[in-house]
């Protein structure tokens, strides 16, 4: 049984930085597929990112291109989602997620996954 936890969440102001990490316990984060997802208030559940086994391919939904960078180390089997230029509407609670999951298309489907954090808020004023 996998366990995650994140953590690194908080208020901060807009066009400011975050790192989030996710500790995994009972199963390594090299084995699996680790997304990041998020949920705001009111919406649902969305795909951010996620990082493949293996090869450490990262992925990305297009509203986090070219903020948000997913990284992992094996060593500390943790992942990280280091979020840059935030703005309002990413706010939400933040959570990572591992999966054995064998297609690329299926990376972006919270389904797909089968060990979920407990997550962590993050909110960015104005």
């Amino acid at each position: 049984q996998v366990q995650l936890v994140e953590s690194g969440g908080g208020l901060v102001q807009t066009g400011t930085s975050l790192r989030l990490s996710c500790a995994a316990s009972g199963g390594t984060v090299s084995s699996y597929a680790m997304g990041w997802f998020r949920q705001a208030p009111g919406k649902e559940r969305e795909f951010v990112g996620a990082i493949s086994p293996s090869s450490g391919r990262t992925y990305y939904a297009e509203s986090a291109k070219g903020r948000f960078t997913i990284s992992r180390d094996n060593a500390k089997n943790t992942v990280y989602l280091q979020m840059n230029s935030l703005k309002p509407e990413d706010t939400a609670v933040y959570y990572c997620a591992a999966g054995n999951i064998g297609y690329l298309s299926r990376y972006y489907d919270a389904y797909e996954y089968d060990y979920w954090g407990q997550g962590t808020q993050v909110t960015v004023s104005s």
